[in-house]
């Protein structure tokens, strides 16, 4: 069904029902909705709306007595053709760039604090899924943390920092460190993290690496799989238990803290999202990862500077969560964050 197939009036109270369900929660009952001025109608005629609503089946009643919820379709039927989408404030973009925004940060602690933040702003289950940084290595430092540990920082030539804590070999000396970050960065430098780990091993195999030990110990931290390696960030799970009126609500919350924690099914978050382009809606078991979870899942891919795409934001919220708010926030965040790939 489309939004053109019902007349005025049916639009109207599906409109009026829809809104209020996502503002409540609550079923809507005729009575409630013929006190709106705009309407104009008696509780008998709009019972008489709402019986044909459900024979189309837009609406449903969860009981006898009750009012009357939108169901999936009735909701996917809203989004499509009702809902309009606001736009963000200036102070809002701002704030969003700010809290994106690389300030020494490596790009899983930018991806955290994104994460952090669609669930902040939407009062929802935020997600991030962080790619495998392709750029190449601009320089590699080793910063002494104590006798036997050591802070490896390398910068991208995206500007990207990735920080990682490493044990270092017994006895190692200070100029052993600075030996080990020349030597990295005539072999690193212009390379990608996978294409240097590569250089590496293969010098290590030869017999020709300076530092052996030290490289060692890089090989081992498998470099190739700093700036991320497809993880799957989530924040706000404590705002997807807020409201919940049944048992059985709390078991799909549950499961779908099972499924997110599933690192098989992260890759299915990206498909999700590569299908097409811009923020993508999925409402309940339109959504076959999240299908017996009663959920809404709002995603935007993101691109590196070869316009492939390598990541993806997103909220995952009840299927009456504020679309019209958190949809243009999702892109503009998947946009911020795809121009620190470039």
């Amino acid at each position: 069904m489309t939004i053109q197939e019902l007349n005025e009036r049916s639009r109207t109270v599906f409109r009026h029902i829809v809104e209020s369900y996502m503002q409540t929660g609550e079923p809507v009952g005729s009575r409630t909705l013929s006190r709106i001025s705009q309407l104009d109608l008696s509780p008998a005629s709009i019972r008489n709306v709402m019986a044909d609503l459900m024979d189309a089946g837009l609406l449903d009643a969860p009981h006898t007595s009750a009012g009357r919820v939108p169901t999936q379709m009735g909701m996917r039927l809203f989004v499509d053709g009702i809902l309009e989408i606001g736009n963000l404030t200036e102070s809002e973009r701002a704030d969003i760039k700010a809290r994106c925004a690389v300030d020494g940060r490596n790009l899983e602690e930018i991806l955290t604090e994104a994460t952090s933040m669609l669930s902040g702003l939407s009062n929802c289950a935020g997600l991030v899924i962080a790619p495998k940084s392709d750029s190449s290595v601009k320089q590699i430092e080793f910063v002494r943390l104590g006798i036997d540990k050591a802070l490896v920082i390398i910068v991208t030539a995206n500007g990207m920092v990735e920080n990682r804590a490493i044990e270092l070999p017994p006895g190692l000396a200070d100029s052993a460190l600075r030996e080990a970050a020349n030597y990295l960065n005539a072999k690193m430098a212009g390379k990608t993290l996978q294409q240097a780990r590569g250089e590496i091993q293969r010098e290590l195999d030869s017999h020709q690496a300076q530092l052996d030990d030290l490289t060692q110990v890089l090989i081992a931290n498998d470099i190739a799989g700093w700036g991320g390696g497809e993880t799957l960030i989530v924040r706000g799970h404590a705002n997807l238990l807020q409201n919940i009126q049944a048992l059985e609500d709390l078991d799909k919350i549950k499961e779908l803290f099972d499924i997110l924690e599933v690192k098989k099914e992260r890759i299915k978050l990206l498909d999700l999202a590569e299908k097409g382009s811009g923020v993508k809606i999925f409402i309940g078991s339109e959504n076959n990862l999240f299908s017996l979870s009663g959920t809404s899942m709002i995603i935007s891919p993101y691109k590196n500077s070869q316009d492939q795409i390598v990541g993806a934001v997103g909220v995952i919220g009840p299927t009456r969560l504020n679309y019209a708010r958190i949809i243009p926030m999702v892109d503009y965040t998947a946009k911020i964050i795809g121009r620190l790939l470039d």
